[in-house]
């Protein structure tokens, strides 16, 4: 009996130990982000793994590729063209560089894009994977157009649309340039980028506009040292992302509104999560978010709120049901913005396992699709 049972604990113990071998990665991605911010790039590093060195581990007889086999493949190939307006690149144009690439790409294709402005109006179509816009940090691209919902309707007056799986950006500004609205104008929303792909990364980009600045569609979405800048409902959509250390600001003269989540149901997988963000901005009559839909939801971690954060926090909109099955939640948040008596009574303060499953990269399940910016 005595040898039976050493035999089953021997078992299980070699067991435990090929599971740990074979997803060593496990561990790391379940850890929660940070509460202390200097801790965060350390956090980053251990949760965006580096594929290239994934692949070395697995040369050394180290199974440790955890993203899904689509993407691994086609980092495995990976093709370069430039894009500049005055000097010798690929491509004069953003569209040309991105029409040159096959439908079915099935390679990491990265568009590296000089600095200056580039006045585009850019549809990346679902036949397209694995694109990246690539910048230069000290001398960033702008692609910048002056759409509106006038003329194309709100989802369509993108200045840049993405619809297909597995973009990135890095360095890239994304700017709307049509005229701040005001209440005798209709129509004028105005998107500086619709992101409706599904596994798309955005790495210290800038999304600039008024109304409807950032069309978050839906998909899983990763953004991380953004800025954000608007009015009205400028982070809007049903997407389900996470945002990183990310500043968002809010120029609207009169009342303001940051997000307008679009799930529908509460059964709807879709939300968005800000954490370790910076909200500023000016006056004070700036709501969190409204009810565009029925059901949204969103929660603020670890964020500082200014005081243009209206004390109330959230709004209803036009949906005054939605306070039974709106989600708004705010954690260990700072500032004078921050969750106060005066929040709505739907408004709640999370507590550590109510926040939980919004804390860590599991909750866009990054850990499958999630890779760094590309050293060029």
């Amino acid at each position: 009996m005595k040898q039976l049972l050493f035999s089953s604990c021997a078992s299980f113990f070699i067991m435990s130990l090929l599971v740990l071998q074979l997803c060593p990665t496990a561990i790391s991605h379940s850890k929660q982000v940070p509460k202390d911010i200097t801790k965060l790039k350390k956090w980053e590093a251990d949760n965006i793994k580096d594929f290239n060195a994934q692949k070395s581990d697995v040369s050394k007889g180290i199974p440790r590729i955890v993203l899904d086999k689509r993407l691994a493949a086609a980092e495995n190939s990976v093709r370069v063209i430039t894009v500049a307006k005055h000097i010798f690149a690929d491509f004069e144009t953003i569209n040309d560089a991105v029409n040159s690439i096959p439908v079915n790409n099935k390679q990491r294709t990265i568009i590296w894009i000089n600095g200056g402005e580039y006045w585009e109006k850019i549809t990346i179509n679902i036949s397209k994977p694995f694109i990246t816009f690539y910048g230069d940090p000290e001398d960033m691209p702008t692609i910048v157009f002056n759409g509106t919902a006038a003329v194309y309707g709100t989802v369509y007056s993108a200045t840049v649309a993405v619809e297909s799986r597995y973009f990135m950006a890095v360095n890239v500004a994304f700017v709307n340039s049509a005229p701040m609205p005001d209440v005798n104008r209709t129509g004028a929303q105005a998107v500086s980028m619709r992101i409706s792909g599904d596994k798309a990364a955005f790495h210290n980009c800038k999304f600039v506009g008024f109304q409807d600045t950032l069309c978050d569609d839906k998909g899983r979405h990763f953004f991380r040292d953004c800025y954000i800048i608007g009015t009205v409902d400028f982070i809007f959509g049903n997407g389900k992302s996470l945002y990183l250390n990310t500043t968002i600001e809010s120029v609207a003269k009169d009342t303001g509104v940051i997000t307008a989540q679009a799930r529908q149901n509460v059964s709807d997988d879709s939300g968005f999560t800000f954490i370790h963000c910076n909200l500023t901005g000016i006056g004070n009559n700036t709501y969190l978010g409204r009810a565009w839909k029925e059901s949204p939801r969103v929660v603020f971690a670890y964020t500082y709120m200014g005081s243009l954060i209206n004390e109330a926090g959230w709004s209803t909109g036009k949906h005054p049901e939605s306070n039974r099955s709106a989600y708004y939640g705010e954690y260990k948040c700072e500032g004078a913005g921050a969750f106060s008596s005066g929040r709505v009574s739907y408004a709640k303060l999370l507590s550590d396992e109510e926040a939980k499953p919004f804390l860590s990269m599991t909750y866009i399940n990054g850990n499958k699709w999630l890779i760094p910016p590309p050293n060029i």
